[in-house]
């Protein structure tokens, strides 16, 4: 299973009240947020993105692949022990695995970083009707979506697959540097035939792309004396 790498996109709200604590208190916590990931990065896929400003439920997300679900716990439970997780709560979770499309040729199980300005991620879930028609007609209708999508080669596709694995059936994920292409994408694929079989695909995060360093200095406005890293 190496090959086909898990991807867990973890979203965090910060509790008002750290912000309020003394600055070294929460310099401190972060601090120890950001070596539990320099540690997980020696080896793994790891990038922070800040949601400051484009989400009220949400403040920072963060990616991390790897090869398989134990080092994914073990790096939440280590980030579990930082002081800043302490008044951290996560709203929302998503676990995917790569693999590639049964209707496309685009490889997708290989591991590969967002390098877009800006990262659009939502579950998604298909109609039971969408299985039930024959394997050659979906692959007929995804055709006409896939074709729209080459269409903005400026916006990326990094969805990965979860069935069974959590409450959605896709973790769909995109990265790009003009917000408003992939307003454009989305919009037209609402035209597109496979649009009708979709059941849900909502909550949506648009996220910025940063070092972890920046992500976390966003939490409170701070400005760290440290080089970003990651």
């Amino acid at each position: 299973m190496s090959d086909r790498h898990f991807v867990k996109y973890t979203f965090l709200k910060v509790d008002p009240a750290w912000r309020r604590l003394p600055a070294e208190e929460r310099a401190e916590g972060k601090a120890e947020f950001l070596a539990a990931c320099e540690d997980f990065a020696e080896g793994h896929l790891l990038q922070a993105f800040s949601l400051i400003g484009t989400r009220g439920d949400a403040d920072m997300m963060l990616l991390a692949e790897a090869e398989n679900l134990d080092r994914i716990h073990e790096l939440h439970v280590v980030l579990g022990q930082s002081g800043l997780m302490s008044w951290c709560s996560t709203p929302y979770s998503f676990l995917g695995l790569r693999k590639t499309s049964e209707y496309s040729d685009e490889e997708r199980h290989i591991p590969r970083a967002f390098k877009g300005k800006y990262v659009f991620v939502y579950p998604f879930v298909k109609t039971r009707a969408w299985y039930g028609m024959p394997a050659d007609e979906r692959w007929k209708i995804m055709q006409e979506h896939i074709r729209v999508g080459r269409e903005y080669p400026q916006v990326d596709n990094h969805t990965t697959y979860s069935f069974g694995l959590d409450d959605q059936e896709f973790v769909v994920a995109f990265d790009t540097d003009d917000a408003g292409a992939f307003l454009d994408l989305v919009q037209r694929l609402r035209t597109t035939e496979a649009s009708a079989y979709t059941q849900r695909d909502t909550p949506s995060f648009t996220c910025l792309r940063t070092s972890l360093t920046r992500a976390l200095d966003a939490l409170d406005g701070s400005t760290s004396r440290a080089e970003a890293t990651l």
